[in-house]
């Protein structure tokens, strides 16, 4: 159970990285609730991590994420993984494209059932995102 789940959460990354959305279903339940709001204001209810991600990628291209550590027990698998990309997209919760580049360190720590990402929640460099990308911090 804890290598497919650990293969599971690869294929997850290698989806996003290499920019097929399509491929999610194969390794996020229908129902995913994504508790990691790189923007103020995403939804976090069920299934809304799909249109999230589309939208990340739609913002950022190009989008990788490196797995550097992967840590599995149970139903949790653990990624420290280093994510670089290029602000050249739209999104509507972001600031118009700056056109510059991000690498920045993150921690993602996944809850699987039967084979398929349940539930997300990660921490990431957002400051360190910020600046890179020029934007200014959010005032809430």
């Amino acid at each position: 159970m804890v290598d497919d789940n650990k293969q599971a959460v690869r294929g997850f990354f290698e989806a996003v990285s290499d920019r097929r959305p399509a491929d999610l279903p194969r390794f996020m339940a229908h129902d995913v609730v994504d508790h990691n709001k790189i923007i103020h204001g995403e939804a976090d209810e069920p299934g809304a991590a799909f249109e999230g991600l589309r939208r990340q990628l739609a913002a950022f291209d190009p989008l990788t994420v490196h797995i550097d550590e992967l840590i599995a027990e149970g139903d949790r698998v653990v990624a420290r993984v280093t994510q670089r990309g290029v602000h050249g997209g739209a999104h509507p919760r972001m600031p118009e494209p700056t056109g510059r580049g991000f690498d920045v360190e993150a921690i993602w720590i996944f809850t699987l059932a039967e084979g398929k990402i349940t539930e997300i929640r990660a921490v990431s460099d957002r400051l360190g995102l910020f600046l890179q990308l020029g934007w200014d911090w959010p005032q809430i």
